[in-house]
């Protein structure tokens, strides 16, 4: 017990100037301390079942970190590991990007074709319960433990969607998720279309070389690029991918606390597409870098939005690795666009608004009247 107690005074020594909500005043910092220390005695004392200590250290460091935000939080060395997995493009799962709001796990985007979207799990849908375990109360990383499995298993996911009074229940099979994060094709023999579900570290080639394929047929009179349900990933890759479509200006901006490591971003000369029409279609399940490259192409002109307001993510976390082989995800900054505005908790508005019409509403199908607008914007 006592080398348990040592370790975790230490642990919430270490992480207290992180929290704002605490006083500087060094006596009040050593109050705090102590109480800490009497309320980890107390559990290992009276609490009904034995304490796993290093769940109990673990869940401490996770308290401390989002109680600064939805976004900061710690990964255990499993959880990191499967997190690099993902960022290359290929890991097991449902399929879907998730964050915290206000105590409850939201869906920010489900990923294409994946087991998620498939059965209808939508941007902005609450997961309150998984397999009936409620899921309210529990981290974020619990949840998402939860929603871990073998392969070809099936899961229960309890949803609650804005607007309607009934719970939705989705069963749904884990499947390994190969990300293809860039799609294109030729659409009415005249318009370059370019699906981007995700920003990993091959997006920016994958794009580049599609718009070059698209390219060759001389018949191009314009494009869309599509980032609804897009729930970011790679600052870098939203870039990059931004200087494709514009020739000057800046791209994106970072503050962080400390001056000295602002930062800014411009574009180089060189538009692939060569100044056609561009249209940018996006939707709730747009966030983070999706926003960075939308708003930049609306602020400086170079783009119609069309859709649906975005999520609003505007901040970026830095994955920093720690000692244990985990890492913690850290809010470092916030990013602003070209016109000095915050996306934070705002989004981006469409120039054009169009809503899905319905509940059966999947991209780039029949039902997707949002990119059949764009299209006909296109075509005059």
């Amino acid at each position: 017990m006592i080398k348990f107690k040592k370790i975790l005074l230490a642990l919430f020594f270490s992480l207290l100037f992180l929290n704002k909500s605490f006083s500087n005043n060094e006596d009040d910092v050593y109050q705090k301390i102590d109480l800490f220390g009497e309320v980890l005695d107390k559990i290992n004392k009276e609490y009904v079942d034995e304490v796993n200590q290093s769940e109990t250290i673990d869940a401490a460091i996770n308290g401390v970190l989002q109680s600064l935000d939805p976004y900061s939080s710690y990964m255990s060395p499993k959880v990191f590991d499967e997190m690099q997995t993902e960022t290359s493009g290929k890991f097991g799962g449902l399929g879907i990007e998730v964050g915290m709001e206000a105590g409850v796990v939201k869906v920010i985007s489900p990923i294409d074709d994946s087991p998620a979207s498939r059965v209808g799990i939508k941007a902005g849908d609450y997961i309150v319960k998984i397999n009936e375990i409620q899921v309210q109360g529990k981290t974020l990383n619990e949840a998402v433990d939860l929603m871990r499995g073998p392969v070809g298993t099936d899961i229960e996911i309890t949803v609650r969607r804005l607007g309607e009074k009934k719970a939705k229940i989705f069963k749904i099979t884990r499947e390994i998720i190969n990300i293809e994060s860039v799609k294109s094709k030729i659409i009415d023999n005249k318009i370059g279309y370019l699906r981007l579900s995700a920003f990993n570290e091959n997006s920016s080639n994958q794009v580049k070389n599609k718009i070059k394929k698209i390219k060759k047929d001389k018949k191009i009179k314009g494009y869309i690029l599509d980032l609804r349900n897009n729930p970011g990933g790679l600052l870098s890759q939203a870039i990059r991918i931004t200087d494709f479509f514009l020739d000057y200006g800046e791209i994106v901006s970072t503050k962080s606390r400390k001056g000295s490591e602002n930062r800014k971003w411009f574009s180089e000369k060189g538009d692939l597409i060569d100044g056609k029409a561009l249209i940018v279609l996006i939707n709730y399940g747009s966030a983070s870098a999706s926003e960075i490259v939308a708003g930049a192409l609306k602020d400086h002109k170079r783009a119609i939005l069309v859709g649906e307001n975005t999520y609003g993510k505007g901040s970026v976390q830095s994955i920093i690795p720690l000692k244990n082989k985990g890492a913690i995800r850290l809010t470092i900054s916030k990013y602003y666009l070209p016109s000095g505005k915050s996306i934070s908790e705002v989004g981006i508005a469409p120039d054009i608004e169009v809503e899905e019409n319905s509940d059966a509403f999947v991209i780039n199908t029949d039902t997707d009247n949002q990119l059949n607008f764009a299209l006909k914007l296109l075509n005059g």
